[in-house]
């Protein structure tokens, strides 16, 4: 399978615009990113999705620098270039990333491509009780995969190591039937809104454990979980204090791009105040809908 990462970027950010060209460790925030993401083993190849929009010509113009190619599609549409992108570069699997999250993890998200396709050995990620009624659908590979999903769904891991896999098919689905805003700009929520997972009894003593069940829309979903729980902690790029605070994470590695995310939990421990810089700031949800859009 042709397993396609995905990376959404644009200079219009509404709270932080041109974040994904700011610079950290002496590179540009896109770069960074880049760097980190060379360490995952299973994505075939990157792609970067930025918008027709003439403020995003310097992006393009940053991929030509890098060799990284590049698709130019709708500006408040992502789900349409999402699937256009996905579909030049003839994905079978499609790895969702944004580029407000330069601390993502490659190693955190090789393991959700591998729940995903359901190779994650059991000792590392014990499959939860399911629905009796579903279980013969919840093997693996799934139709969408996630290690967080947004409120009313907990999440257990920080904001900003956010991944969503899903098959091509899954992704050519929505983008023929979705047509809230919100499933638009958001990619894929029409993915896994209304899934209802299994009540979960007590949870062996193992940091992982994955949680699936079956949308309305039948679409069969599974969700990556860590014990214990971190996911009220904000790892992403995008306001000025979010920007501080991954500034002072990366002056911490001197420049490295290679460490881990449980690095940083380390280094949180060590020098909590780190994570009182931006954590009065309000995370966007799933739902929300950028109001520049024509459907806001």
């Amino acid at each position: 399978m042709n397993k396609i990462a995905i990376l959404q970027a644009r200079m219009s950010s509404s709270r932080l615009p041109g974040k994904v060209l700011q610079e950290i460790s002496g590179r540009p925030l896109l770069q960074y990113m880049l760097e980190r993401l060379q360490g995952s083993k299973q994505i075939d190849s990157l792609v970067l999705a930025t918008t027709t929009d003439p403020s995003d010509d310097v992006l393009e113009g940053f991929c030509q620098k890098l060799r990284l190619p590049c698709y130019r599609g709708s500006l408040h549409d992502v789900l349409d270039r999402f699937y256009q992108a996905a579909a030049r570069f003839s994905a079978d699997v499609v790895i969702r990333l944004t580029a407000d999250c330069p601390l993502i993890d490659p190693q955190l998200l090789d393991l959700t491509i591998a729940v995903f396709l359901g190779e994650t050995p059991p000792s590392q990620a014990p499959i939860l009780p399911q629905l009796t009624d579903h279980q013969s659908q919840n093997a693996g590979p799934f139709d969408f995969a996630a290690n967080r999903l947004p409120p009313p769904w907990k999440r257990t891991l920080p904001i900003g190591l956010d991944v969503e896999v899903c098959s091509f098919n899954t992704l050519e689905r929505a983008w023929n039937e979705a047509t809230e805003p919100y499933q638009r700009e958001h990619v894929m929520p029409y993915m896994y809104e209304g899934v209802i997972f299994p009540e979960a009894g007590p949870l062996p003593q193992l940091n992982w454990y994955i949680q699936h069940g079956i949308t309305p829309r039948r679409t069969r979903v599974a969700v990556l979980n860590h014990q214990p729980d971190y996911g009220d902690l904000r790892w992403t790029v995008d306001t000025p204090q979010d920007l501080q605070f991954v500034r002072q994470v990366a002056a911490h590695f001197e420049g490295r791009s290679s460490f881990s995310w449980l690095d940083i939990l380390a280094l949180l421990e060590q020098q909590p105040e780190l994570a009182a810089i931006n954590a009065n700031v309000k995370h966007k949800s799933a739902f929300d809908v950028d109001q520049r859009s024509p459907g806001a």
